[in-house]
């Protein structure tokens, strides 16, 4: 049996594996539980357990609880990992202040179907410290968030492949406000024909459209309204898409003028099967990607588009 971080939590918390081992009995214990029926007869191949992984760093929200509602739809068995992963990042002040609530967590996981929690320390996912073997992300994991956060995406994707070695999904969910993420992730499982498939959620908003993200929290209520400046860039992306990726870029980079907290870290428009940027002439469909450092906290927002 997983240990537990039970304490003081209501009945209907998930279980809490903290090791690869345990994560692996929970799946397989689980996976066995729900591969019979009532009089205890094996269900038959038709009907196999499906299991579903929903990776996170934990400080959920509204956001993460769309994805592991979705989980618990397509999926008999519920798996949500909370891991805040040092190889993603290359600021140690921003790992430090990653916010760490590992009680409350479960807490919001109750109730939400999700059968095991794997929640593992730094040195049960990497052992020897430093990692020599790691996953590269090419040439898409060095532009946008890439170049901003260089080795950001390497990190990214070595830790979801272990994550996916730990607990063995047959799908994975991810949202699509991590739109660069999710094509990474994707062209990382179709590269190495890993037995999984990407399910994605749409991006989770606040009734102004300010995306929901475990950042948000650092705004000050001065900057929450700042912050605003992103979805508004990519509405007047969006209203402009039928004149042409310069009328786009333009109308969104206006919306974002006269915002003194707001510093724009890149605009683009991207092809959504390669994620690279569309040509000047380019027709169809795309996907407008913005970052901003509003204050002291580092957004991101996306949206897709039809250019006209």
């Amino acid at each position: 049996m997983a240990e537990a971080v039970t304490d003081a939590l209501a009945a209907d918390t998930p279980i809490v594996a903290l090791t690869v081992a345990d994560v692996r009995r929970e799946v397989e214990d689980a996976a066995t539980r729900k591969a019979t029926d009532a009089s205890g007869a094996a269900v038959p191949a038709s009907g196999r357990v499906r299991v579903a992984l929903v990776p996170t760093m934990g400080a959920l929200h509204a956001g993460h609880l769309a994805l592991v509602d979705r989980a618990a739809e397509i999926a008999d068995v519920v798996v949500v990992s909370i891991f805040v992963n040092p190889l993603q990042f290359n600021d140690p002040a921003d790992l430090e202040r990653y916010p760490r609530d590992l009680e409350g967590d479960l807490r919001t996981l109750a109730g939400h179907g999700v059968d095991i929690v794997f929640a593992p320390l730094v040195d049960e996912l990497y052992p020897r410290g430093d990692v020599q073997t790691r996953v590269t992300a090419g040439r898409v994991g060095t532009l946008f968030e890439g170049r901003s956060r260089p080795g950001h995406f390497d990190g990214v994707l070595t830790v979801v492949s272990k994550l996916i070695n730990a607990v063995g999904p047959q799908r994975i969910l991810f949202g699509q406000k991590d739109a660069q993420q999710v094509f990474l992730v994707s062209q990382m499982i179709t590269d190495l024909n890993m037995p999984v498939q990407v399910e994605v959620v749409e991006t989770v908003r606040d009734p102004d459209e300010l995306a929901l993200s475990s950042r948000n929290r650092f705004l000050d209520a001065r900057e929450r309204r700042a912050a605003l400046t992103l979805p508004h860039m990519l509405e007047a992306a969006e209203s402009a898409a039928d004149r042409g990726i310069d009328a786009v870029l333009a109308a969104a980079q206006s919306a974002a003028m006269g915002e003194a907290l707001v510093e724009v870290d890149y605009l683009a428009i991207v092809h959504p099967e390669t994620f690279l940027p569309v040509d000047d002439d380019y027709h169809g469909p795309a996907r407008a990607i913005v970052a901003a450092r509003v204050g002291d906290t580092r957004l991101i927002d996306n949206a897709a588009l039809y250019l006209g």
